[in-house]
This record gives structure tokens, sequence and C-alpha cells, in this order.
């Protein structure tokens, strides 16, 4: 059986998973994350679930089922309470432990499962010897996004949520568990700032938020957070587990701030928010897995990935959103694609977070085009682009063209325009393709001819209302 390619996001386009936790277990790749619900109205509304995919065929990604119910921990049996980012590492007896907060509950609850994606059953509360849950003891910093690293007996336990200005968190916290897993063998200590504690440390403007996580690569520990300004994912570096990390840099950004090579520096591509995941080898390649939002919200967001490059001094540059992710290369440019593997998307009003900067809401307004679908949450009904008004842009990158003389678009919607064809999002217009107005999905062709090689591919909407974009197909 041939192998498919890997896009982004590499999961369906119905499932919404946020704060990837990647591993490899045997010849598989398993990630761990939170699950939020399509439409819902706040983070986290569903039970853990995993996928997995073989390291060799990271195309095909298999669904293993929910691992984790939110009922089974003994704080929620009502199910009120929301199961936040988690991450899992094997234990000492070789058992898989799973780490998560409730959202009501500012203390760490573990839960426990003989193979990588089997059922978890609750196993305890991260506890002081005298059996006082860690984050409720006085002094303590209140719990949450917990990281886990074991080695030998000892289990690193990485924790913490700082919002700007407020000096009652300090930053992020590593706390030494024993080999049971749950009982503290050293206390709580701070390794990263807060934005109040960070003058002179090297962190500035990248101060440490939330979504610690933590690997090891060689002698080398790295620390990978969300910083305060949400969107990005730094790492900070130490020779120690639990002290000494230096600020390092930016790993990615959920809307591709920073990145010059293709664009001005602070323009955003694509409508970010909130950031949380990790880095994981698989094989002889390094990859950073993340996540991006959808449906004009903070509340259904997908996960992605991006190959990276560890160079021998360590450093990690910052790499771009694309549609390729795990493929290890572009996308071959013949074909049908969906739209929704989308790694930018924008309109001529820019905005850098799906909240809207400045307001109370979570929501971009109407203008803005964005990632939706048909039905509720869990139905398996593919994305599409939604609400493309006049200059509403979509990129896809990147593609191996040769010998591309056409290009078909799948759209609906009350729109009358055209769907401009472009290898550069501000560059030269290669092709026109007519659209009109349709409840139905419809295809609209043009003549189109794209310069051989390596190559994004831009449409932008030009016309009266708006449309929607389901696929295309290049020939």
């Amino acid at each position: 059986m041939s192998k498919r390619q890997a896009v982004n996001p590499y999961l369906p386009s119905w499932e919404y998973i946020p704060d990837g936790e990647p591993y490899v277990f045997g010849d598989r790749v398993y990630v761990y994350g939170s699950h939020d619900k399509y439409n819902g109205q706040v983070y986290c509304l569903n039970d853990y679930v995993c996928w997995s995919s073989p390291v060799d065929d990271l195309g095909n990604w298999r669904y293993e089922g929910v691992i984790y119910q939110k009922t089974k921990d003994p704080f929620n049996s009502d199910g009120s309470m929301c199961l936040y980012a988690p991450d899992v590492t094997v234990g000492p007896d070789g058992r898989y432990y799973l780490y998560y907060v409730l959202d009501h509950v500012q203390v760490v609850s573990v839960a426990v499962c003989d193979s990588p994606a089997g059922e978890y059953e609750f196993y305890g509360y991260v506890h002081y010897p005298d059996g006082t849950r860690l984050g409720e003891r006085e002094g303590d910093e209140p719990q949450f996004d917990p990281g886990v690293l074991t080695e030998g007996d000892q289990t690193y336990l990485y924790t913490g949520f700082c919002m700007p200005g407020d000096k009652s968190r300090s930053g992020a916290m590593v706390t030494v568990l024993d080999s049971d897993m749950l009982t503290i063998k050293q206390a709580p200590v701070i390794i990263a700032p807060s934005e109040p504690y960070s003058k002179g440390s090297g962190y500035e403007g990248h101060e440490f938020f939330e979504a610690p996580s933590i690997r090891k690569i060689g002698n080398t520990y790295y620390f990978i957070y969300s910083s305060i300004v949400m969107h990005e994912l730094c790492y900070a570096t130490s020779q120690y587990p639990d002290k000494d990390f230096q600020y390092r840099g930016v790993l990615v950004c959920n809307n591709d701030l920073h990145i010059d090579t293709y664009k001005p520096a602070e323009k955003p591509m694509y409508y970010g928010g909130n950031n949380h995941g990790s880095i994981v080898q698989i094989l002889d390649k390094w990859y950073i897995f993340y996540h991006r939002h959808t449906n004009g919200t903070n509340f259904s967001r997908q996960g992605m990935a991006e190959r990276i490059q560890i160079q021998p001094d360590g450093k990690i540059p910052q790499v771009e959103m694309t549609s390729c992710g795990l493929n290890n290369g572009p996308l071959e440019g013949k074909g049908e694609y969906p739209a929704v593997i989308a790694c930018n998307l924008f309109y001529q009003k820019e905005n850098i977070y799906s909240g809207g900067a400045g307001t109370n809401d979570y929501w971009i307004d109407g203008c803005f085009p964005r990632i939706m679908q048909d039905g509720k949450d869990g139905d398996e009904e593919l994305g599409f682009i939604a609400n493309m008004k006049d200059s509403a842009t979509a990129g896809y990158k990147y593609f191996t063209f040769s010998n591309v003389r056409k290009v078909t678009v799948r759209v609906r919607g009350y729109g009358k325009g055209y769907l401009e064809v472009k290898i550069k999002w501000d560059g030269e217009v290669l092709g026109k393709i007519p659209v009109k107005f349709s409840n139905i999905w419809t295809e609209y062709s043009a003549e189109v001819e794209i310069p051989d090689g390596v190559h994004p591919l831009y449409f932008t909407y030009r016309g009266l209302g708006n449309t929607n974009l389901s696929s295309f197909v290049i020939e």
C-alpha cells in the first residue's frame, strides 16, 4: 500500500485536538492533547482521545478512541469540569501515566494505563509526603498545564499559568516526584519567570504564560512554553532539569509573526491565539507540534506540525506554518486538495488574534474568512473555508509544480466574482477563476500556467458577497 502525503492539519478536518504532546512508543507516534468541541463555548469540552501514526507513514493517522473520560476523576463525577491539556510519561514500572488539571481545580490529577492508548484509570493526586495535595499547601501557586519527564526513579513535573501583570504568579515551576509518580520528593522551584519578575532575565517580551513542556536532547533539557503574547511557542535550554534555563528563541508562531522570508515580519498570515505543543524526534528528524484556531473562535483548535532543524549549537530557528508539515517536503503539484489545509488565511483588515485584540470577546467579526464544517461536533464532515469576502486570501505552502496548465475550485455561497490564482500572496495574478451564486458545491475552472518548481499557491477572492471554498484541483 502506498504511503499518503502528510498535510496540515495532520488529523481529519473534523477533529479538534489542541495542546499536542507527541511521543514515539515502539514503531508509532502517539499524540495526546486536550479535546475541543466544534462550536463549543469554552475550551476542552470533550473527553481525551488519542491518535497515532506509523513512524514511517506520517500521513496515515489512526483513531485510537477515548482513552480517558472526564467523569473518572473523583472531583468531576458529574462531568461539570473540563479536562485541560495533559501530558504522558512512562513510569519506572513501565506503565503509562497521564497528568492533567481540571479547569476549576488547581491540583494535578494522574491516571494510569498499561499501554499507550488503552483505557486510563484514575490513579491519584500529586501530593506532599503528608498527603497535602500540590497546589493546596500554604505558599503553593496554582497548578496548570502539567508537562512531565521521567528519568530513572523520579519524574520532573512542570506546571504554571501566569497572566501578564499578575504578581501572585512567579513563573513556570518544576516539582520532583518519587517513583510512585505521586509523592513530592522536591518542592516546586521556579525555572522561567512570569512577566512581573523578568527584568534582566533574558526572557523580556517572551515571558512564561502557560503550556510548559519538556524534552531532553543529548545532555540538554529543552523547556517549551507559550509566551505572554500567546501565539508563539518559545524554548529555553539548560544542562539541568530544574535550574539554569536560558531563553533561546521562538519555535513557531500560529500566525507566522517574526517570519520575514516571504512577507513583512510583523504581518499576520493567519488568526492566532493561545498556543501549546512540543517537539519530538521521529526516526532521524525532529518536529514541532502546535495548534491553530478555526471557526472564528478560540474554542475549535486543530493540531498542526512542522519539521524543525536543530543546529550544532542546539539552537532551533523559527519555522513557518505550512500545509505540508509532516510530509518532509513539498506536496505534489497535481491532484485535488481540501481547502482546509490552508496555512495562510487573512483579509485586508488585519488581526493578529482570533479573539480580536483589545476586545472582550473571543470572536473575529463577520468580515473575516474562517475554517468551518457542516454538521455538529463529532460529525465526520469535511471542513471548508467560509466567508471569503473581497480580498480574503487562502494560501498553501508548498507544492512542487511541473507543467501545470489548469486549476479548478469547488465553491458555494452568495458570491459573484472570481478567485485570483497566485504563487505569492502579493504577487502577479496568474489566472482568474470566475465564481457565481450557488447553494450547492459547484466546480469552476480556468487555464492557469504555474511556473515549474517549488512554490506556494494563493487564492484571493475579488467580487460581491462571499464564497466558500471546499477544495481545489491542480492539473
